[in-house]
């Protein structure tokens, strides 16, 4: 065994110093930064893909985007449990390199099918990377520093998912492929970083191998319910096809209940969801990022179809929303825990603050463009609400994870995440098919989603997250602290 490591459930080289923890949580959050900016980084892309292949309409370039968050989600958990067994940073560094090398692929894929394939290579890096950046965090981060490193983790991966159109809109401009070449030199450096910086974690005692026939299952149960979404708006929910496509999802859903009851290593470990915080979060998770896909995606489409703005021009209106993220989820939120009684609290405040933006945004449409006066502001209120909202959902679902089971207990909050925004995508896909008399109506539909998608999660968090608890219960994650075992 290597120096300066322990041998036990679960093995790690020791906290880090002040400095040096900070330099780790920085190189963790490259990773979550860069898999949530790729979430997103294709939406300004749209437009110019579609006019180099124009037989691709908005619900097959939607596709781009599902097929990601798709297979994302169907990895996380295997992922994590891979991780705790080979190594977190291991499994993080080959998460990178494949998530690197499915960038160079889309940028030279020669179709839309061939794009939606290096999607998913993308993807299984992603998948790979994020479970095991957060367990990493979790292990090697001291506790009484976890609550600011998770703030900052959070809110970086929220930042790259809302940045993903500011920065795509730039790239757009060169030329759409660059929206994934510009991943390349990223992930060299982070590769590079990892590992020179962050010591490795894993967990002795895992010996059974991840349930790689439930993931898929997973993968099919959520990707036939946004098919369902998509088609819906053409076929009408009474369709034999909706209908076949609803029934099978149920069918792989019950496919991944029964393995998760009965395999060594589920998908979905039952173990974890008995713990009322972490199932609340889970399914709070799901809503909000139903929300903040949905959101994301109608703005985008807003900007450039209604107020005719270039992709450049949309990612600059987007920008001042991620700017509030960062200093709400580092010095705001941490502040409002005591205050508030307990980070469910604050994750349903966050809710209610997404929401109320996007009231604003609704009461607000308007065609002819008045972005300082009418878009400007329910963008700062959004981006305030998912800076409270974000590293609360994060804080109350990873407080009662068992240190043997951080990259499990990451992976599945994480697939929440994932899943819920395959769900909010597809669902305002369907959304913007519905015929209105004039384009406002038809992206006042996606508004109101988005809205019943926000006070959802709010209701779930006040039901099941809210009750009053310590501070340092609720946000610091009380998982033993590993001691301190010698220098990295």
């Amino acid at each position: 065994m290597a120096p300066g490591t322990r041998s036990s459930a679960s093995a790690v080289t020791g906290p880090e110093p002040g400095g040096r923890t900070a330099a780790v949580v920085a190189v963790l959050a490259i990773a979550v930064f860069m898999s949530s900016l790729d979430l997103f980084i294709v939406n300004l892309a749209f437009p110019s893909i579609g006019e180099e292949y124009p037989e691709a309409d908005l619900s097959s370039l939607s596709w781009v985007l599902n097929a990601y968050t798709i297979v994302f989600a169907a990895v996380l958990v295997p992922a994590g449990r891979w991780a705790d067994r080979v190594g977190r940073r291991r499994a993080l560094v080959a998460g990178l390199a494949v998530f690197t090398a499915g960038s160079l692929l889309c940028g030279l894929a020669p179709g839309v099918g061939w794009l939606v394939a290096a999607r998913t290579v993308q993807a299984v890096g992603a998948g790979v990377m994020v479970p095991a950046s957060l367990s990493l965090l979790l292990a090697v981060v001291p506790q009484d520093r976890r609550a600011r490193a998770l703030g900052s983790w959070s809110a970086l991966g929220a930042l790259g998912a809302a940045l993903g159109p500011v920065i795509g809109g730039a790239l757009v401009e060169i030329g759409w492929r660059w929206v994934f070449w510009v991943n390349l030199p990223v992930g060299v450096v982070a590769i590079l970083l990892t590992v020179r910086l962050v010591p490795e974690s894993r967990d002795e005692a895992r010996g059974s191998r991840p349930d790689l026939l439930g993931a898929l299952f997973l993968a099919l149960a959520v990707g036939l319910v946004a098919g369902a979404l998509v088609e819906a708006a053409d076929r009408g929910w009474a369709s034999g096809a909706v209908l076949g496509l609803l029934l099978a999802s149920v069918l792989c859903a019950a496919a991944v209940v029964v393995r998760s009851r009965r395999h060594p290593a589920p998908v979905l470990e039952p173990a974890l969801f008995r713990s009322r915080a972490f199932s609340g979060a889970g399914a709070a998770s799901v809503l909000y990022y139903a929300a903040f896909g949905a959101f994301l995606l109608n703005t985008v489409e807003f900007l450039t179809g209604v107020w005719r703005f270039t992709p450049l021009e949309a990612g600059l209106a987007i920008a001042p929303g991620p700017l509030m993220v960062l200093p709400f989820a580092r010095l705001v939120a941490p502040r409002l825990i005591p205050l508030l009684g307990g980070v469910g609290r604050v994750a349903a405040l966050g809710c209610g603050v997404g929401a109320l933006a996007q009231v604003l945004w609704l009461v607000l449409l308007q065609t002819e463009p008045a972005y300082a006066t009418h878009l400007l502001p329910a963008q700062l209120l959004g981006g305030a609400g998912v800076g409270l909202a974000i590293p609360s959902l994060l804080g109350a679902g990873s407080a009662g994870l068992p240190m043997a089971s951080l990259g499990t207990g990451s992976g599945i909050l994480n697939t929440a995440r994932q899943v819920g925004t395959v769900l909010g995508v597809a669902a305002l896909v369907a959304a913007l098919a519905v015929p209105g008399p004039d384009p406002l109506t038809v992206f006042r539909h996606g508004i109101a989603l988005t809205i019943a998608f926000f006070v959802a999660a709010g209701v779930v968090c006040v039901a099941v997250l809210a009750r009053r608890s310590p501070p340092a219960a609720a946000v610091a994650a009380p998982l033993p602290a590993p001691p301190a075992a010698g220098a990295a």
